[in-house]
């Protein structure tokens, strides 16, 4: 069965391939701030959730329901620009971690991303242009209670790096963002203001606050950007400095 379609966020009718943008997981968070990002930039926005106002339904960690709606979008043309958003954290230490937690990041995190991109590229190769912007984590860089998450998170980036190389002679960029501490609504409630830990986290932050997901979403909108075409192969941490010292130069 195909997935209930819901309204689809759009600037015009007849849109060309080079406007329209296809984010997974639009709906909340980070996520609903590039989608909104990317709707006052003039882009078509298809975004591929499995739940929320504003989406086609699809859940994302299912192979199969991925393959039917990426067809379904495609359908009706090339879609040029990629944000591959979503993504769950699956918490607990590698003492804990278990296997079935191990591979349902994998399939979300990773393998949605890769099944998009995969879908995506020829659209792209013929339009002799696009973008592909993964959302990855200063996690990636390693972090207590991560195993999962990192590991995925890790992943993105040498796709991300390995999809530059790939298509660069087609017009293609990939890159990614990696953001650190973002105030969402899922963080603050996981983690009150006046919490011990939450203010350590602060701390931790050379500027001494915590992002915003608009933060993210305007990194986002200068790697789609079809002036953008230079850039390659790059990660743009979006995490307040904390990963300085952390991450090569």
């Amino acid at each position: 069965m195909l997935p209930k379609k819901g309204k689809r966020l759009s600037v015009t009718n007849e849109t060309s391939p080079k406007e329209r943008v296809l984010i997974t997981g639009g709906t909340h968070g980070i996520g609903a701030a590039i989608a909104q990002r990317c709707h006052e930039d003039g882009y078509d926005v298809i975004i591929l959730d499995r739940e929320g106002d504003g989406a086609i339904h699809c859940d994302l960690s299912d192979s199969a329901a991925t393959a039917d709606t990426l067809n379904t979008v495609l359908a009706d043309g090339p879609i040029t620009r990629l944000v591959n958003n979503v993504g769950a954290v699956f918490p607990d230490s590698l003492e804990h971690q278990t296997l079935e937690s191990f591979e349902s990041a994998v399939s979300l995190n990773l393998r949605s991303a890769f099944q998009c991109a995969q879908a995506l590229t020829p659209g792209m190769i013929d339009q002799n242009f696009g973008r592909i912007v993964s959302i990855s984590s200063r996690a990636a860089l390693g972090k207590l209670k991560r195993t999962a998450y990192s590991a995925t998170k890790a992943g993105m980036l040498g796709m991300t790096r390995t999809w530059a190389l790939e298509l660069g002679a087609h017009g293609i960029t990939s890159n990614a963002v990696a953001p650190g501490p973002i105030a969402t609504d899922l963080f603050l409630n996981a983690n009150p203001s006046d919490s011990p830990e939450t203010q350590r986290i602060i701390e931790s932050v050379p500027l001494k606050k915590m992002g915003k997901p608009e933060d993210v979403a305007h990194a986002v909108s200068y790697f789609l950007d079809e002036r953008t075409g230079f850039v390659t192969g790059q990660t743009a941490y979006v995490c307040g400095g904390i990963t300085v010292g952390l991450s090569d130069v």
